[in-house]
C-alpha cells in the first residue's frame, strides 16, 4: 500500500454512502437526551474498560456528576474475535449510572471497517437525538483505546452553546519517555500547533479563534445532529473517515472549532485497527526512529501563500455576493495565483458556497506551490515556520484582519421541556 503524507490525507471528501435504514438501538432515548457519545470497537476487550469508566465518570462546570439522562453511549463491537461485546456489558453493569447500548454486529467483509462502523453510529446517533426532540443535540465520537477527560462532555457543550457546529477535540497519546516515537511526536505537534498559530494570523475564523490547535479526529470529535444531516452523513471510506467528514463540513461553510477545553488522551499502541491512522503514525515514527530518518513536512512557505490566497479569494467572493466586482488587474492577478482562466474565475466567483468554490480552485494552486515548495524534514520545517511566525505577528499587530464568517445550519434548536 503507497501511504500518504500524514499532513496530504484526504484532500477532498467524496460524497456520502447513502443513510442506514436499519434501526440498531431498541430501547427509546431518554426525555432529556442532549449527547449521543459512539465507540466503534473491534477487538477491544481490554482496553474499552477504562474508556467506558472514563464516560461514566463524567462531571458538569461544576464538578458535580453529569446528569445520567443527559447522555447516552453506544458501542459498536463489530466482527469481533474476542469478547469485547460482553466487556462491554459487563462495564454496564460495573456502572448502572450510564446509559449504554452495546451491539454486536458482523459486517461483510468489504465493509468491516471503521468507517462503515462510525458511519452506523452516526446514523443512528443521530436518529436517536432526533427521536429525543434534540435536532441540535451532540453526535460525540471517541475510540474504543481512549480515556476522555472528566469534563470533556462538558467542555464539548461549552462549544456548541458558543455556536460550533462541529469540535475537534485535542488528543494526546500515552507516549512514555522511552517510546522512539516520543521525540518525532512531540516535533510534529509543536509544527502543527505553529501551524494553526500561523493560519490563525493569516486567515484568523471567527468560528476557530486562538487558542485553537489541528486536531479533528474520530477518538475526539463532535458534531450537532443537524450539521450532519445537512452534509449528508459520513463517508464510509476504509480509514480516515473523520478527516473526509470534516472536508465535508468544510466544503458546506459550517462552524468548526479546534478547541484546547476539549482533551482526551489515547494509547500510543502501534499495531491499531485500521491501515491508516495514530497507530500507523507512531510505528512510522518509531521506524524513522530507529532508522536516523527525518519525517517529511508540508513545507510552511507553501502553506503561508495557501492561506494568503484563501483569504484574498474570500475576499473577493465576498464582493462579488455584494455586488461589487473586481478590476481587471485584481482578477487577472488572482486567477493568476490560482491558475484559471480570468472569464472562468467570473464564473466560478458566483459559487454559492465559498468552500465549494476554494475545494474547485484549490488543486491548481497548491500541485504548483507543492513543486516550488516540496516537503521539507520536519526539524527544517520548524526552523522554516519560525521567522514566518514573526512576520505575521508583527504585521497582525499593526492592523485589523477581517475574520472568515460563516452561514448557521438553518434549522430550529427545540426547546428543553420547560423552556430551559
Amino acid at each position: 500500500m503507497t501511504l500518504p503524507l500524514p499532513y496530504r490525507f484526504f484532500e477532498a471528501a467524496g460524497p456520502a454512502a447513502p443513510l442506514a435504514a436499519a434501526v440498531l438501538v431498541i430501547p427509546p432515548p431518554a426525555p432529556e437526551l442532549e449527547i449521543c457519545v459512539i465507540i466503534p470497537a473491534k477487538d477491544e476487550a481490554e482496553a474499552l474498560p477504562a474508556t467506558l469508566a472514563a464516560l461514566a465518570a463524567q462531571l458538569d462546570v461544576q464538578g458535580r456528576p453529569l446528569s445520567p439522562g443527559s447522555f447516552e453511549v453506544i458501542v459498536l463491537a463489530n466482527n469481533c474475535s474476542d469478547d469485547t461485546a460482553a466487556v462491554a456489558r459487563a462495564a454496564g453493569r460495573r456502572h448502572p449510572q450510564l446509559r449504554l447500548h452495546v451491539l454486536d454486529v458482523r459486517l461483510p467483509k468489504a465493509e468491516a471497517h471503521v468507517g462503515r462502523a462510525r458511519r452506523l453510529l452516526m446514523d443512528e446517533a443521530a436518529r436517536r437525538l432526533e427521536l429525543a426532540g434534540r435536532p441540535c443535540g451532540i453526535i460525540a465520537s471517541t475510540d474504543a483505546d481512549t480515556r476522555v477527560a472528566p469534563d470533556w462532555l462538558a467542555a464539548l457543550q461549552r462549544e456548541f452553546a458558543a455556536g460550533a457546529d462541529a469540535v475537534g477535540g485535542r488528543i494526546l497519546p500515552h507516549a512514555p519517555a522511552g517510546c522512539p516515537a516520543r521525540r518525532l511526536h512531540l516535533c510534529d505537534a509543536a509544527y502543527r500547533l505553529g501551524l494553526a498559530r500561523l493560519e490563525h494570523l493569516l486567515d484568523p475564523n471567527a468560528a476557530d479563534p486562538w487558542p485553537r490547535h489541528h486536531q479533528h479526529f474520530g477518538g475526539s470529535l463532535a458534531l450537532t445532529a443537524a450539521a450532519y444531516r445537512h452534509v449528508g452523513g459520513l463517508p464510509a471510506v476504509p480509514y480516515l473517515e473523520d478527516e473526509a467528514l470534516w472536508q465535508l463540513l468544510l466544503r458546506h461553510e459550517l462552524r468548526l472549532r479546534h478547541s484546547p477545553l476539549v482533551r482526551v488522551h489515547t494509547s500510543a499502541r502501534q499495531q491499531g485497527r485500521v491501515a491508516v491512522g495514530l497507530s500507523w503514525q507512531l510505528r512510522t515514527w518509531a521506524e524513522d526512529a530507529a532508522a536516523g530518518r527525518e519525517p517529511l513536512a508540508e513545507h510552511p512557505l507553501r502553506l503561508a501563500a495557501e492561506w494568503q490566497l484563501r483569504r484574498q479569494l474570500r475576499r473577493a467572493w465576498q464582493q462579488g455576493r455584494a455586488g461589487a466586482r473586481l478590476t481587471s488587474a485584481e482578477g487577472r492577478a488572482l486567477a493568476v495565483e490560482l491558475a484559471v482562466a480570468p472569464a472562468k474565475l467570473r464564473q466560478l466567483l458566483q459559487t454559492a458556497r465559498f468552500g465549494l468554490l476554494w475545494e474547485t480552485l484549490r488543486p491548481a494552486a497548491v500541485e504548483r506551490w507543492r513543486a516550488q515548495w516540496p516537503p521539507l524534514p520536519l526539524t527544517a520545517a520548524r526552523a522554516a515556520l519560525q521567522p514566518l511566525l514573526r512576520a505575521a505577528e508583527a504585521s497582525a499587530a499593526g492592523q485589523q484582519i477581517e475574520p472568515v464568517l460563516f452561514r448557521a445550519v438553518p434549522v430550529q434548536v427545540a426547546q428543553r421541556a420547560g423552556g430551559g
